[in-house]
């Protein structure tokens, strides 16, 4: 459980809202397990037949919380995050999101395991691992490549450039902007609607249209030990220290 997370259900849509505002909705593995739980229980329950997540304030997530990210690899049990990755990976029925404001790193890489991306006009898309001394992960290095061409993901892992909504939408990586008032009003709607479709219907079509998931799956692992190497490197201290300080980092 966690503080940050808020699960609710009403009639056969799961609704996930993430607020942890005051730290612009940050991630940490309590959270992602909170997450994981929540989709794990929506993915066998004959009785759900869609899920919405959604962020409270104006930023749909600043990505991991990284000094938490950081602290927790040296645990024995699975992170929450692995946990979550998986739980988005392997669910078989629909995964709705709507974008409010900032979706960085993880807040995008999340969603390329989404089957329906909605995002308000003021939202934007980044993943800046490699300026924070990272790699990609959620087996983005193959899934962004796949999407939008090699060149335009290397042009946002390389230089952690944010997109528009408009260029995510120009993209293929969202399927529809709303207004910033009408983002909750709009995808709450579409969930009912795609929770009173044909549930086998929805799971098969599902099915045929998503990636291979021993494909994606072994991205994954690949990813999570450079990942995690990277944690423990030279280049992420020194890009913490730099954030801290609040200066450029250098790479010697």
């Amino acid at each position: 459980m966690s503080d940050h997370i808020i699960v609710e259900r009403v009639d056969r849509v799961v609704s996930i809202t993430i607020s942890r505002v005051e730290k612009k909705n940050a991630i940490t593995q309590e959270m992602y397990g909170a997450m994981a739980d929540a989709i794990n229980a929506y993915g066998s329950d004959a009785n759900a037949r869609a899920l919405l997540l959604a962020a409270r304030g104006d930023m749909f997530t600043s990505g991991n919380d990284l000094a938490d990210f950081a602290s927790s690899i040296k645990s024995d049990e699975e992170p929450g995050v692995s946990r979550f990755l998986k739980s988005i990976k392997d669910c078989p029925k629909p995964l709705i999101a709507a974008v409010n404001g900032g979706a960085i790193g993880v807040g995008l890489t999340m969603l390329l395991h989404f089957d329906l991306v909605y995002a308000s006009e003021d939202a934007a898309f980044s993943a800046p691992f490699v300026g924070l001394g990272l790699v990609p992960e959620a087996a983005s290095s193959k899934l962004l490549p796949d999407a939008v061409g090699k060149p335009i993901a290397n042009d946002i892992f390389f230089t952690g450039r944010s997109l528009s909504a408009a260029e995510a939408l120009d993209f293929g990586l969202i399927a529809r902007i709303f207004s910033n008032e009408e983002l909750a009003q709009k995808t709450s709607k579409i969930a009912v609607q795609v929770a009173a479709s044909a549930p086998s219907s929805l799971r098969k079509s599902k099915a045929l249209v998503r990636y291979d998931q021993k494909v994606v799956t072994k991205q994954m692992e690949l990813e999570n030990v450079h990942f995690v190497a990277q944690l423990d490197s030279a280049e992420f201290k020194e890009s913490v220290t730099a954030k801290i300080q609040k200066r450029a980092p250098v790479f010697d």
